[in-house]
């Protein structure tokens, strides 16, 4: 069963009547595609609700971002919703009519997170995960999920809302699936629909130059690998395609050293006028 919900009223004395915990919350901007669907499928499996939102954030949109541009596609994304095996199992779709609903004119609140948001996305777009917390939050707020669901390809994304909800103390589980993939090894985004064709061969730069410092730090200690990850990183930073491409400590996005573990690799390229993202998790030796 789906019910669709407009207005956050509506929803709210919906959500209100629910005498159960069992309930997932997957927050999307719309625009499904299979990565989308496979946190939804999950959220299915492991809860008798599940509860997708459906809002384009315009917080998290810088000046001559695309917030406008970003695809609406509710009805489509609806059939696909429908198209799941849902089996006993419920969906809620919360698809609000108007910013407003979200963020009433009064609204006055930022919820900021600090020191996660000053690098990789956090560095060259200074408002976005302020745009981002604000309303995992307020959505955090109308679901009241146990359970909460994202992609791992917003990386960052993912570390930040888990502070905040650790030091919010928000009672939702929140759950980081993979990195859901094309056959060719994109990361799926709601972006690559404005790649052309050979746009999305270039694009495999992002995930291929990953992998190979990815690669480098499993055959050698993360200072034997040193010098030849310096080398990609040079060629990188002189490329203007590139926004950047980092190795950090994957628990809290700083610099690595000797106690870490493991490391993200993460990096931004824009192709055409497309900013696309990856990252890949890899466990280190620091030194032999």
């Amino acid at each position: 069963m789906i019910s669709l919900f407009n207005s956050v009223n509506e929803f709210t004395e919906y959500r209100n009547s629910l005498a159960t915990d069992s309930i997932g919350l997957v927050p999307t901007m719309g625009n499904l595609h299979d990565g989308h669907l496979s946190l939804i499928k999950k959220s299915i499996s492991e809860n008798q609700y599940t509860i997708v939102t459906i809002f384009v954030n315009p917080l998290q949109f810088g000046p001559n971002e695309d917030f406008d541009k970003y695809p609406r596609t509710l009805t489509a994304d609806v059939e696909k919703i429908k198209s799941l095996k849902i089996e006993g199992k419920e969906i809620i779709v919360l698809a609000p009519s108007s910013v407003n609903e979200i963020f009433p004119k009064n609204f006055k609140t930022t919820i900021s997170v600090k020191d996660l948001t000053n690098t990789l996305c956090g560095a060259s777009r200074p408002d976005h995960f302020d745009g981002v917390t604000t309303i995992v939050y307020r959505l955090f707020a109308l679901a009241k999920a146990s359970k909460s669901y994202f992609g791992q390809k917003d990386y960052q994304q993912v570390l930040v809302i888990r502070r905040m909800v650790e030091d919010l103390l928000i009672p939702t589980e929140v759950i980081a699936l993979p990195i859901n993939r094309e056959e060719s090894g994109l990361a799926r985004s709601s972006r690559n629909q404005f790649l052309s064709e050979s746009g999305r061969v270039e694009a495999l730069e992002l995930s291929g130059t990953i992998l190979k410092i990815s690669r480098l730090l499993k055959e050698k200690s993360f200072q034997e690998a040193g010098i030849e990850i310096n080398d990609i990183l040079e060629v990188v930073l002189r490329d203007q395609r590139w926004d950047y491409l980092e190795v950090l400590d994957a628990e809290n996005l700083e610099a690595v050293n000797i106690n870490t573990q493991q490391v993200v690799i993460a990096g931004a390229l824009k192709i055409e006028e497309t900013r696309l993202i990856d990252n890949h998790l890899t466990k280190i030796s620091y030194a032999r």
